[in-house]
């Protein structure tokens, strides 16, 4: 029955990598800030590719039961969101209560990704598929790390603008 499992996992990781593409496009489509929509629609499109990965990998083993190796293109590259975390960015987020409401959402999203991921890298027998999800993880901690770094920042920046502080 491994077979039937990793089936699963796969259709449950592109799923998971879906939700994520149509959520973060959806911020994008809301926003009015430039830098906003460009950074969410940069995430947008790392989800997409997971997603084509995902789905070359679900043909790949419903056809041979084995995974196939992780191009090597796809385990040097590294996550695209970094190149658009700007100061303008954080003052535009922070501007615009849905985008800031909308990083809290994203943060769980990838939270969850990570845990997926991870179990099942930890469970794998393939070692395709263990470097798969090693990588899926690795990558979703990286989008994780930005999110989380974001979210503090304006909070920071809204905690100062209403004098949140004591002292």
């Amino acid at each position: 029955m491994p077979t039937q499992k990793s089936i699963d996992i796969l259709k449950e990781a592109i799923l998971l990598e879906r939700r994520g593409q149509a959520f973060y496009l959806k911020v994008a489509e809301q926003s009015n800030n430039d830098a906003v929509k460009a950074f969410f629609e940069t995430m947008a499109g790392e989800e997409e590719r997971h997603m084509e990965i995902l789905e070359r990998q679900f043909s790949t083993y419903a056809q041979h039961q084995q995974f196939e190796p992780l191009a090597e293109q796809d385990r040097q590259d590294q996550p695209a969101a970094q190149l658009v975390l700007t100061d303008t960015l954080k003052q535009q987020i922070a501007a615009a209560d849905f985008e800031a409401a909308a990083i809290g959402a994203a943060i769980l999203m990838e939270e969850r990704a990570i845990a997926i991921y991870g179990k099942r890298a930890e469970t794998a027998q393939d070692p395709a598929e263990e470097t798969l999800y090693r990588w899926l993880a690795d990558w979703e901690r990286g989008h994780l790390t930005y999110l989380a770094q974001l979210d503090h920042e304006i909070r920071e920046a809204i905690w100062n603008d209403r004098q949140f502080w004591p002292f």
